[in-house]
């Protein structure tokens, strides 16, 4: 049994690092939030000291180093922005970490992760889920294994409708979040270099406060790519279904499935992780890098090989910002 602390409890994704835990058969002794909406906690572990300061956290989590109940990893579910920061805490305590994607904000960030790796002899790995989800596993196969020379033409759809208290929280915020395609495309854009390959040409075509549209050529594969958060660009037939999430990628014309199987995808991460076959660091540079070069892009409109839905009219903020 493996001793761990959770940074971010709570979060969105924390469940999920709460539950794997549990599954893995390991135990939460710390936790810490500056919010303590955290009953969540009760479900898995309620003995855990839960903290919402951090100088605070910070002192037992040092204590508990010295004492047979050290721990062993901390896994970070704050928000984006605070990834590298709470990543480098639990090196520096003397912990391996798990870090939620995206692991940086930027891929310069991940040389010096990696110099504290080798300062500390901890390790550090981040959730790349997508990469064992089983379809997504037997694609990757079927492309390994077909004609060396082919170049698959796909297309990416991905709308996950939010609110407007999105835009409130650091979500919204660019510089926290690091925008859509960071924010929703990260760990779609893993899966795609993944299989295909990577990037050779990274081009934008639309990019705003609730979309991004662009191509990508990967040595394998030409990707027209839409992302969104707004309901109003759902197809009618997840508006009639009542489906508020619609995802979607066509290859060569047909369309490939993977709706289903995503449940148990962070337990079977950490299982890896435990078993010493997670993903490092450096694993996470690729795709650091595509949404690095799509948020830098200067759009160049609706020109060449472009997404279908990139024609929708861009609308303006709901806040009028």
């Amino acid at each position: 049994m493996k001793n761990f602390a959770l940074i971010g409890a709570a979060g969105y994704i924390a469940p999920r690092h709460l539950k794997a835990i549990k599954d893995t058969g390991n135990n939460l002794v710390a936790a810490y939030d500056p919010f303590d909406s955290v009953g969540i906690m009760d479900s898995f572990f309620p003995q855990a000291s839960f903290f919402t300061q951090q100088e605070l956290f910070d002192r037992h989590c040092t204590k508990l180093q010295r004492s047979e109940n050290k721990i062993d990893f901390v896994s970070v579910c704050t928000p984006n922005y605070l990834h590298d920061a709470h990543v480098r805490y639990g090196l520096r305590l003397g912990a391996n970490v798990i870090c939620e994607k995206p692991l940086v904000l930027k891929a310069r960030n991940i040389d010096a992760l990696e110099q504290l790796e080798k300062e500390t002899g901890c390790c550090a790995y981040n959730i790349l889920q997508l990469r064992l989800h089983d379809s997504i596993v037997a694609l990757k196969e079927k492309i390994d294994n077909g004609p060396a020379d082919k170049i698959y033409d796909v297309d990416l759809t991905y709308i996950t409708s939010r609110g407007n208290w999105y835009y409130t929280s650091w979500k919204g915020d660019e510089r926290k979040s690091g925008g859509v395609a960071t924010n929703i495309g990260v760990h779609f854009y893993d899966m795609l270099q993944w299989i295909f390959g990577p990037v050779q040409k990274n081009i934008v075509h639309v990019k705003s406060h609730d979309r991004v549209a662009g191509f990508l050529e990967l040595k394998k594969a030409r990707v027209r790519y839409f992302l969104s958060i707004n309901a109003d660009h759902l197809p009618a037939n997840a508006v009639q279904g009542e489906k508020r999430t619609y995802r979607t990628i066509m290859i060569d014309g047909t369309e490939f499935e993977f709706s289903a199987g995503f449940t148990e995808l962070h337990t079977r991460s950490y299982e890896n992780i435990l078993a010493g076959k997670g993903f490092r660091i450096s694993e996470a540079r690729n795709c650091i890098q595509i949404v690095n070069d799509i948020n830098d892009a200067v759009p160049v409109g609706l020109v060449g090989d472009y997404h279908p839905l990139a024609r929708i009219p861009l609308c303006g903020h709901p806040f009028g910002w």
